[in-house]
């Protein structure tokens, strides 16, 4: 136990300073993902001891593809804080980040508890409302480099989220182009079907997943349902935007 202090004293103090650490397995090659959740939640503690609050939750591997990428079955999940929400149309600091870059999501906010396992519907009559995201992963990882277990401990790679306009939650998602700019450019195209084929499986996931760590959904709380396209790295001075089919636009500029 004493180990996953220190591991999440690492993290913690990585992710708080914009600091590259090497992997954790580098040192601990038999970490599991199972002592790598618990370096997650302590460093996510250290956090609220700070003063953070709890924002919801965020999915992970959530495309075959990266699953079978990464030689995994099941997705990854990870925290989110009030203090990583960005304000949508405004600006990201650069200096914030090792590695950071931007995927387009699907978010719900829920109107009620959920956990354990549940249906696809019973999971969407738990939801208030759906909306258009983006999210700022970065991995704290030298060279942006990495075993699973480190992914997970480095609270699955989140690190900051923009929200768009919230829609009513029977809104179809299941199958919207999308596209990510950069200054104008196109530099991603996609489709939320790459979120499990469809964002509420995501949802459904997630409800399973972290009821087996004790924890439930909470009114309230924001679930980003996992990348929709790959990550676009980011540099001082993007303006980067991501449209969606139907949802309107998320967007940020980044600076120094």
């Amino acid at each position: 136990m004493s180990t996953l202090v220190e591991f999440a004293r690492i993290v913690d103090e990585a992710a708080r300073t914009a600091s590259a650490i090497p992997q954790l397995t580098e040192t601990h090659p038999a970490l599991s993902a199972e002592e790598a959740y618990a370096v997650q939640a302590l460093s996510v503690a250290r956090r609220r001891t700070r003063g953070e609050k709890r924002a919801g939750y965020k999915m992970g591997l959530t495309s075959r593809a990266k699953m079978q990428q990464v030689g995994v079955s099941e997705v990854i999940w990870g925290r989110l804080t009030d203090a990583m929400r960005v304000e949508e149309g405004g600006e990201l600091s650069r200096a914030r980040f090792v590695h950071p870059r931007a995927e387009p999501e699907i978010a719900f906010i829920m109107r009620r508890p959920l956990e354990g396992r549940v249906t696809a519907a019973e999971a969407l009559a738990a939801v208030e409302a759906v909306s258009p995201a983006i999210e700022i992963i970065d991995s704290r990882y030298k060279d942006f480099r990495f075993a699973l277990p480190d992914v997970i401990a480095d609270n699955s790679s989140s690190s900051g989220f923009l929200l768009g306009a919230w829609y009513r939650p029977e809104t179809d998602v299941a199958n919207l182009g999308l596209l990510v700019e950069v200054d104008g450019q196109v530099v991603q195209v996609g489709s939320s079907a790459a979120i499990l084929g469809h964002p509420l499986r995501s949802l459904v996931a997630a409800a399973r997943l972290i009821a087996a760590a004790g924890e439930r959904l909470e009114p309230g709380d924001i679930v980003l349902a996992g990348g929709a396209t790959a990550a676009h790295a980011l540099s001082p001075g993007q303006f980067v935007r991501a449209e969606f089919e139907g949802l309107g636009s998320v967007s940020f500029t980044v600076v120094s």
